[in-house]
């Protein structure tokens, strides 16, 4: 017969050893997602926390896609879409009120957005050309398609959102061709009256890879004689403007600063230029633009950082160019020093007949001095800019202003943009 003590005693040591197992499962898990989740951030980055988290399955997807395409089922930048374009189909519709045409501008894909009503005025307009390095990004959907319902119900303006085709599907010189061809479209004095549009009051916006586009863009029309509508405004969210150098002082400072590292950044540009990927720690270390580049001499003054940019920036950083590099680097991407490719090394006679522009740029994000460079570049051709700078910005801010991230340098950095194009529109 079983003593009921006994029995007793052995149920309460089963139960303590149980959570005992349980307590350290616990704790071994709590360190994984530790180590997987936790990096080290600039103290003034905006919301360090939910920023670790928002990179920690971001670096997973792409994890993901790079498994994939190692073992062959999949190219990475397809997978990688895939996640992005099932979580921004996650997001809900807001300002339901404006109205939405999908529709091809000269073959192009793109969707306008209409605020309700027409009572006989003239509407501003904006064309977007949405990032995400050139190859991925659902600029219909989620967070994209928030920030043109916000801006055509805030403005009380037509939007069109460019949808253009991506990498690996295409490469340069595409998608900044049917950009172009978008624009030259829409501003035909034809199309404007078709949705009422003021062709005094056009502006080009792009965050990213689109705002790339869309100083591409700008330029183009700024110079194009056939063209007799121009943009009024550019507006340049965290602007990527050249790959000559990835050690300015900003890929320095941030090259481990999430989102956009340093590494995939490089990555990008590749993917964009239909490069080959291995090329990415030779763009990295500069060996495309060392010193003994003599394309370089002719060029290098449009990317002087340390003119440029203001002192409180460069920091102690110093320009970093090899010695000797590689030629056939450049000689086998051209596009490289295309000035449709990297708008920053326009010459000043075509920066001249820019639209005044407003740049917006983040602290601890790796493009920060493309940003800048531009906009002082702009400034010493003449044109009118507003260099809009967030001390706790970070790059993709504006993108995570919206649900479910809400990151509170992204809702700034929304409402003063659209509060800028409202004043100067």
């Amino acid at each position: 017969m079983s003593n009921p003590l006994i029995a007793a005693e052995r149920k309460e040591e089963r139960h303590h050893l149980v959570m005992k197992l349980f307590c350290g499962f616990t704790l071994l898990l709590a360190i994984a997602v530790a180590y997987n989740v936790y990096i080290p951030l600039p103290r003034t980055i905006s919301e360090p926390w939910k920023l670790m988290v928002l990179d920690a399955a971001f670096r997973g997807v792409v994890m993901m896609g790079d498994v994939a395409h190692s073992l062959g089922l999949s190219h990475r930048v397809h997978v990688i879409n895939s996640a992005i374009v099932s979580f921004e189909s996650l997001v809900p519709i807001t300002n339901q009120e404006i109205q939405t045409e999908d529709i091809l501008f000269d073959g192009v894909h793109v969707r306008v957005y209409q605020p309700p009503g027409q009572d006989g005025k003239l509407r501003r307009a904006v064309m977007f050309i949405h990032g995400g390095g050139w190859a991925v990004g659902a600029p219909k959907l989620g967070s994209y398609d928030s920030l043109c319902r916000q801006m055509a119900a805030d403005l009380d303006a037509v939007v069109v959102t460019v949808d253009y085709r991506m990498a690996p599907d295409v490469h340069f010189p595409v998608q900044y061709e049917e950009c172009v061809q978008a624009a030259k479209h829409f501003l035909r004095p034809e199309v404007l009256t078709k949705y009422s549009v003021n062709p005094e009051r056009v502006a080009v916006c792009g965050d990213s890879a689109g705002g790339n586009l869309a100083a591409a863009v700008a330029q183009r029309i700024g110079t194009d004689n056939t063209t007799t509508v121009k943009f009024k405004l550019q507006v340049l969210v965290y602007p990527v403007l050249q790959a000559l150098d990835f050690n300015t002082a900003s890929y320095q400072q941030n090259q481990n600063v999430p989102i956009l590292y340093r590494r995939l950044m490089a990555r990008f540009w590749l993917e964009y230029l239909g490069a080959d990927l291995n090329l990415v720690h030779s763009l990295m270390i500069n060996n495309h633009t060392a010193q003994d580049q003599s394309l370089m001499s002719l060029i290098r003054s449009k990317l002087e950082w340390t003119t440029l940019l203001p002192k409180r920036v460069i920091q102690h950083y110093k320009p970093v160019f090899p010695v000797t590099g590689y030629l056939s680097i450049l000689n086998d991407i051209p596009a490289l020093l295309d000035t449709r490719a990297a708008p920053l090394l326009a010459e000043d006679e075509v920066l001249r007949m820019a639209p005044r522009a407003y740049i917006m740029t983040g602290e601890h994000d790796v493009l920060r001095d493309d940003g800048m460079m531009y906009a002082r570049r702009l400034e010493l051709a003449g044109v009118s800019v507003t260099n809009e700078h967030y001390k706790d910005g970070f790059h993709g801010c504006v993108s995570f202003g919206f649900w479910p991230c809400y990151f509170s340098v992204g809702i700034r950095a929304v409402q003063n943009y659209i509060a800028w194009l409202d004043k100067h529109l």
